[in-house]
This record gives C-alpha cells, structure tokens and sequence, in this order.
C-alpha cells in the first residue's frame, strides 16, 4: 500500500503549505498532480498500479458528492426564489461550453473524435466520459479534459471572482458548478457554503443539460467543420 501512503502523505502536506501561503496557485489538488506524476515517472510505476492501490478513494466521490446536497438543502429557499435564474444560466453556461469548444476545434480541422471529447468537459467526470463514448469520443480523453478544467477553475476562479468584484454566492456558485464541475465545487465548500450548495446545483442541472443537448451540439459542430474545411 506504498502508493496509497504515498498519495496521503503529498495531499496533506500541500494543503498544510497550501494553508500558510494562501496563494490560488497553491492547489492542492494542483501541487498534488506535480508532485505525484514525476514521482511516478522516475520509477517507473504504471498507472494501474498505482491506481489499484487507491481504488477504494474512488469509491467514496460518490459518498462525498451526495454529502454536498447538504449545503444545497441548506439554501432551499433561495432556490425557489431564484430558480428562473438558476436553470436560465445553467442551461446558458452548458450550451456555450459544448459551442465555444466544439466551434473552436472545428476550426483547427480537429479530429471529429477530439471533438466529441470536448463536448463533456465541462460536467463531472462519469457523465463526460459517458457522453464521449455515446459520440464516438475517447473516455479517456474526456476524462483528461474534465481534470483540466477543473484544475482550471479550482485555481482560478476566486481570483478573478475578486478581480472582477463577484461577491454574490449565487453568482459564484454557478459558475464554479457549470465550468468546473466537482473540483470547483470542493474549492466552494471550502471557501463559503453558499457557494458550494449553488455549484453543486449548477453540477447536477449542467450534467442533465449536457447529457441531453451534447449530440445535437457535435452534430452542428461537425456540419460547421463541413462547411470551413
């Protein structure tokens, strides 16, 4: 169980540096993948190794992406009252995440199969990869995309939050949950639970969302692609 040490020791020991320094790019998240990949590497230790030695981590996201209906309980009435807004930027957010992506893919004459990949990024892993294998995508691939984004996000989103003066949780909230699924949502909970109970909202309508629109999307997507190439 060398590997699954392994991996405990580096996470706690960048989210105690992470602590102290209090920089967005101090994930730990981040500094975790930049510690335990060279690592990996030098010794040459296959993937599949190392994962089956932490399996049993993957098995508890989903315990742990059900505890995140907590704070979306707590925040109830602000959903009833703000619900037009809610499904209104949900359903914007995903539509524009598949477009923007697939157009912008099209253009660089991508492979049709990267660009199926592309249409999940923006949802949680499962889904993503479940809509690029139902597209003719790699899961893999998407797999890959949907750790960048929300990497990206994780990292991100507070500091330009703070820049551009977005105070507002459901503001916050819905984005986090739109553009960076799961990652961005844990970077919620540990900021401000209102922020996470909209982003996890936000993570499960952008999940239905994508999972409905996403083969209509690739199919405009690659008649685009006909029409430039």
């Amino acid at each position: 169980m060398m590997w699954l040490a392994l991996t405990f020791v580096v996470f706690f020991a960048v989210r105690w540096f992470a602590h102290k320094v209090k920089s967005p790019l101090a994930n730990p998240l981040l500094l975790s993948i930049i510690i335990i990949i060279p690592i990996l590497m030098a010794l040459d230790v296959p993937y599949k190794v190392y994962y089956a030695q932490n399996d049993w981590m993957t098995y508890l996201l989903q315990p742990a992406v059900v505890a995140l209906a907590y704070p979306l309980y707590e925040q109830l009435p602000q959903i009833r009252q703000n619900w037009k807004i809610i499904f209104l930027a949900c359903g914007v957010g995903s539509c524009m995440s598949m477009l923007s992506a697939g157009l912008i893919a099209v253009a660089l004459h991508t492979d049709p199969t990267l660009v199926a990949s592309l249409m999940g990024k923006s949802v949680t892993t499962p889904i993503a990869m479940e809509i690029g294998s139902s597209l003719g995508g790699e899961p893999a691939i998407a797999a890959i995309l949907v750790l960048i984004v929300g990497v990206f996000g994780s990292v991100f989103a507070y500091p330009i939050y703070s820049a551009l003066g977005v105070t507002h949780p459901i503001a916050r909230g819905l984005t986090m949950g739109t553009v960076s699924h799961a990652l961005g949502t844990a970077t919620c909970a540990e900021k401000n639970a209102e922020d996470a109970a909209f982003s996890s909202l936000a993570l499960v309508t952008c999940g239905i969302i994508t999972s409905i629109l996403a083969p209509l999307f690739f199919a405009f997507c690659l008649w685009v692609g006909g029409i430039i190439g």
